[in-house]
Order: C-alpha cells, then sequence, then structure tokens
C-alpha cells in the first residue's frame, strides 16, 4: 500500500480525482487491518460474524470518511483519524444488532444481565478514560433508579443506551411512538434537572458516551 501525508490522502480522495479509487482501495485496506486489534475485546477474527462485520464497517467508513473529508483538521494522522471513525462505526453496528436478542427485562438488567457499561464503552479508549466511562455511568444508573418510573427507565436504557429504535421500543412496549416519544421527553427533563444538580452537563454526558 502506498505511503501517503495527510495533504496527499486528502488529495486523493477529492472528488474525480484520477487517484481515488486506489486511495479508497488503500484506506479500505488500512481499516480491515486495524479492526482485529481495535474489537479484540468484543469479537475476534475467528468468530464467523467478524468477515461480516469488518466489510460492513470498512465500506461505512469510508463513506462516512469521504462526507467528512472537510472537517479533517490535520491535528493527527489522517489514518488515525480514519481508525476512530472505523472504531466507532463498528462499536454502534455492534450496539445495534445486540439489543436483538435480548428481551427489554435483560437490556435494563444491572447485575445478572446485559452489562451496560461493556456495550457504552469505547474500544478505543485508554484505562483512565474506561475507569472515568463506568463511575459516571454508575451515577447515571442511580440517578436513573431514583427519579424515573419503571416505564421511564426502561425505554431510556433501551433506546437511549443500547440503541434500540423507538418503533421496536414502541412495539416491545405494546405502545404507540407519541405515547413513547412522551415518556423518553418526560424522563430526559427529569435527569437533566437531576444532572445539574449534581453537576454533571450534558457536554460530559456526550464525552463519554456520544455516538461514534
Amino acid at each position: 500500500m502506498q505511503e501517503r501525508t495527510n495533504e496527499q490522502w486528502l488529495e486523493d480522495l477529492t472528488p474525480a480525482h484520477p487517484h481515488q479509487a486506489q486511495a479508497l482501495a488503500d484506506l479500505r485496506q488500512e481499516i480491515l487491518h486495524g479492526l482485529p486489534y481495535a474489537l479484540s475485546g468484543w469479537l475476534t477474527p475467528s468468530d464467523p460474524r467478524f468477515e461480516a462485520l469488518a466489510e460492513e464497517v470498512a465500506q461505512e467508513t469510508l463513506l462516512r470518511v469521504l462526507a467528512h473529508l472537510h472537517t479533517f483538521e490535520g491535528r493527527s494522522k489522517f489514518t488515525t483519524w480514519v481508525h476512530k471513525i472505523a472504531v466507532r462505526v463498528a462499536y454502534s453496528d455492534l450496539r445495534r444488532k445486540r439489543w436483538q436478542n435480548y428481551s427489554l427485562e435483560a437490556i435494563s438488567e444491572t447485575d445478572d444481565g446485559v452489562p451496560t457499561e461493556k456495550w457504552l464503552a469505547d474500544p478505543s479508549a485508554s484505562p483512565a478514560q474506561i475507569i472515568e466511562g463506568q463511575d459516571l455511568m454508575a451515577r447515571v444508573r442511580r440517578m436513573m433508579a431514583e427519579e424515573l418510573t419503571d416505564k421511564q427507565r426502561q425505554a431510556m436504557t433501551a433506546m437511549a443506551l443500547t440503541g434500540m429504535p423507538m418503533e421496536e421500543l414502541a412495539r416491545r412496549m405494546n405502545t404507540n411512538r407519541n405515547a413513547l416519544y412522551k415518556l423518553i421527553h418526560d424522563a430526559r427533563l427529569k435527569l437533566k434537572r437531576r444532572l445539574a444538580q449534581e453537576g454533571i452537563s450534558p457536554e460530559d454526558l456526550l464525552a463519554t458516551f456520544g455516538n461514534p
């Protein structure tokens, strides 16, 4: 694969550039090369699901890179920036697939059920960031337990934390989209007030649990 500087990557990936096809092929290989390490805590290359996931992630990452090429600021290597996007895409895909295999009751469990902190952890995070995220998640869980009704907590956990689509969540909770929207809206207002009381800003949560 051809070595490129940040500037060369940006130039070669420009739409209609004569080298764009080769640059995309090289970038795809770069993404696929880094995924086994990035996903080692979630999925190994020997898992039969890995190859299909890797292909999905590579394609989606390339699309996002092309769509956001203008946002690259050059503060790191271009490939490092791309790998971070790939990890977030892979994480989101894994999280989206996981809820399909669990009931709402299992998703909402905190001790013997699905480890929500594991779902939320960023594979690229440092040990310090992971510990900070786990501590913040524990505080959020406590606030949810103290402030929300059972249905509000169930809905917030399933949709906001595990990525379950609203349509699917409404079906599982035997309600309609409008009623579910109000339920989640009210729950968010309660949590927003409690977060403010405890000195936690929405930015703090986004920095830890933000979508890829």
